[in-house]
């Protein structure tokens, strides 16, 4: 399975929105064009784990239609309704997404059960064997240019939508192997056994992706590398003589940082001022998608000064 996990937004470029309207076109282009192609074969070849494929690309288009209508979303800008923006638009897409794929692994297991149940043999295997390679190829394709838009973007929704077409890739080329030998052997139970490991496989897959959706929705912590790095970024600033309280979490493109700053007691006001300023310029330097938020204080909370 895939990391649904998306790389940190600390170097998150201007064309970051492009990409992702991109990305997520070329996911539902890529989806349509493989739901034709899979029918086609299905209904040629009479294989459970062709249908399965299939499945995967219905759900797979209405996954990426729903990445789609999130991201618009979650780049609208935060306005007074919704002020720290519409960014966990996209963690709900990725529950929605998750519902999906859970839904799609049942109702495949299903239809396992009743072929099981009445079999019948594979057709035309070589139609099978042949949607599948191009299955594969063009689903490679689109990987690349999602991983791409990954890197740049650390999009959620996108993260999720890859998971999807990663599974794809798996997939498509156990199907093809699978009715390749299911034809060959005469045994239809090694299609139906391809069937299964594809429902498994989308049963972690969206378990993977509803867990991290929901660790955004309920306010999760950025990751301990990213806390570690605002720690050592704060803690390198001259003038500052600790730091604490520090609170983090994500909302699509955007990190909320907070942070207690610990100053000389007898410093000015105006030069805590000009401190303060500094770190949260040099945290947005390295988070260039983050809120900073900083409070001062004279001394730790949990250590406060004798009388």
């Amino acid at each position: 399975m895939v990391d649904t996990n998306p790389v940190p937004l600390s170097a998150a470029p201007a064309a970051t929105p492009r990409l992702m309207r991109w990305a997520s076109i070329a996911s539902m282009s890529v989806a349509t064009v493989l739901i034709v192609a899979k029918t086609a074969a299905w209904l040629v070849t009479d294989s459970v784990s062709m249908l399965s494929s299939l499945i995967d690309s219905a759900l797979d288009l209405v996954s990426s239609l729903i990445t789609f209508l999130a991201i618009r979303l979650a780049l609208t800008p935060a306005d007074e309704d919704h002020r720290f923006g519409h960014g966990k638009a996209e963690a709900l897409a990725g529950v929605a997404q998750a519902g999906f794929i859970a839904a799609s692994a049942g109702g495949l297991l299903l239809t396992v059960v009743d072929r099981f149940l009445h079999p019948r043999p594979v057709q035309q295997e070589f139609v099978g064997a042949l949607v599948s390679a191009f299955a594969v190829v063009l689903t490679l394709a689109l990987m690349l240019f999602q991983n791409h838009v990954v890197r740049r973007t650390g999009s959620l929704a996108i993260t999720a939508d890859r998971a999807h077409y990663t599974t794809d890739f798996v997939n498509n080329i156990a199907v093809g192997i699978g009715i390749w030998l299911s034809s060959r052997l005469g045994e239809p139970l090694i299609d139906l056994a391809v069937a299964v490991g594809v429902a498994l496989y989308l049963g972690v897959g969206a378990w993977s992706i509803g867990r991290h959706s929901i660790d955004v929705l309920m306010d999760r912590e950025l990751p301990n590398e990213d806390r570690q790095k605002i720690l050592d970024i704060v803690r390198r600033h001259p003038g500052v003589r600790s730091v604490h309280d520090l609170r983090t979490r994500s909302s699509g493109l955007h990190q909320f940082i907070q942070l207690h700053l610990v100053l000389h007691p007898t410093m000015s006001l105006g030069r805590a001022h000009v401190i303060s300023d500094s770190v949260e310029a040099t945290i947005g330097e390295a988070f260039p998608q983050a809120e900073v938020i900083v409070h001062i204080d004279p001394w730790n909370d949990e250590q406060p000064p004798a009388a």
